[in-house]
């Protein structure tokens, strides 16, 4: 298996490739040459900072709700409306990493329902998605690189089948895979499957929810354990639990718990139909101070005269709704590069 890795990293045939540990932007390629400095020799460039948000809307019963226009959202940073400037809707492709629990703390009945309900999103996926299947035990590992074949996914899932090690260090994986996936543009998210246990991280809790304020990915999760020891009322698992919930939230995505495979198919489409409806909308900060801080992201739907959006369903009666998008961000410390 690590040698089918490695392969990957050598070969180069994706367009999305491996370097220095980390993925490469696929439009790496189209970016625009760096400006050159004046005569002097010297040049002083201000980056003026995006804010990126994805937003996804439900009603109760998680039906998703379509067709919102720019004028339908509004966005608060720490209170303080902001000018949605860039605005998208629609069904494009999204870019996913599939992040599965491969230790021996989830051998045998954990690791046989991470592997197969991952069989289960591979058949979410349309022809023009990129996916990745990255493990973890003491360390992350990239399984299979970025691809839009899924049955390559599926072959590298097939081969976890004998984890080496006992630790499952998901604060390093997680953090490792936002570290990766940064500078990719575009829909992205993180599928995570695992018991939620941490045992031997490198870093801590802290720095993931540090990294996660830093990033733009989505992450969901998908627990492997409830029906094991999470149905006892372990602490352990509802430590790990909640740690689950929080990288969901906190990133705009949403996290389940499923006791009993059939639930499967529904949350695996319900993970990738949240990816095709988001709306993509960008604003640039009305509060420009590169004071380092993180400023908290509240979106709320409103009618073109300001006031709370009205959701109907089809008999006319007033529905509520839930908006899942990113709490918010973290303020660069400079604007002078």
């Amino acid at each position: 298996m690590r040698s089918r890795a490695v392969r990957a990293i050598l070969c180069g045939v994706l367009s999305l490739t491996l370097c220095s540990g980390g993925f490469v932007e696929r439009a790496a390629a189209q970016a625009p040459a760096p400006s050159q400095p004046p005569p002097d020799g010297y040049a002083i460039t201000v980056t003026v900072p995006v804010v990126s948000v994805d937003v996804v809307i439900t009603d109760d019963n998680g039906n998703y709700l379509s067709g919102l226009k720019k004028e339908n959202f509004r966005i608060l940073e720490d209170g303080v409306p902001q000018t949605v400037g860039n605005f998208e809707s629609g069904q494009g492709p999204f870019t996913i990493v599939l992040l599965a629990e491969y230790s021996k703390l989830a051998y045998g009945y954990f690791l046989y329902k991470a592997t197969n309900w991952a069989y289960a999103f591979l058949r979410q996926l349309q022809p023009q998605d990129w996916i990745a299947l990255a493990s973890f035990d003491t360390r992350p590992h990239i399984e299979v690189d970025f691809t839009h074949n899924p049955n390559e996914i599926a072959r590298g899932l097939a081969g976890m089948y004998l984890p080496f090690y006992s630790e499952s260090n998901l604060f390093d994986a997680v953090v490792d895979t936002l570290d990766r996936m940064k500078e990719i543009k575009g829909r992205k998210a993180i599928l995570v499957l695992a018991s939620g246990v941490d045992t031997f991280s490198r870093i801590n809790l802290n720095t993931v929810l540090q990294r996660l304020k830093e990033n733009d990915v989505t992450i969901f999760c998908v627990g492997v354990g409830e029906s094991g020891f999470g149905s006892n009322g372990n602490m352990t698992y509802l430590q790990a639990q909640n740690q689950l919930r929080t990288f969901a939230s906190m990133s705009g995505g949403r996290a389940w718990f499923p006791r009993f495979d059939g639930e499967i198919p529904a949350i695996m489409a319900d993970v990738a139909s949240s990816l095709r409806n988001q709306y993509s909308l960008a604003y640039t900060p009305a509060n420009t101070k590169p004071d380092g801080k993180y400023r908290r992201i509240k979106v709320e739907l409103v009618e073109r005269d300001g006031k709370p959006l009205n959701v109907l369903d089809a008999k006319g009666k007033r529905v509520n709704v839930r908006i899942f998008a990113r709490q918010g961000y973290q303020a660069p410390s400079s604007n002078i590069n």
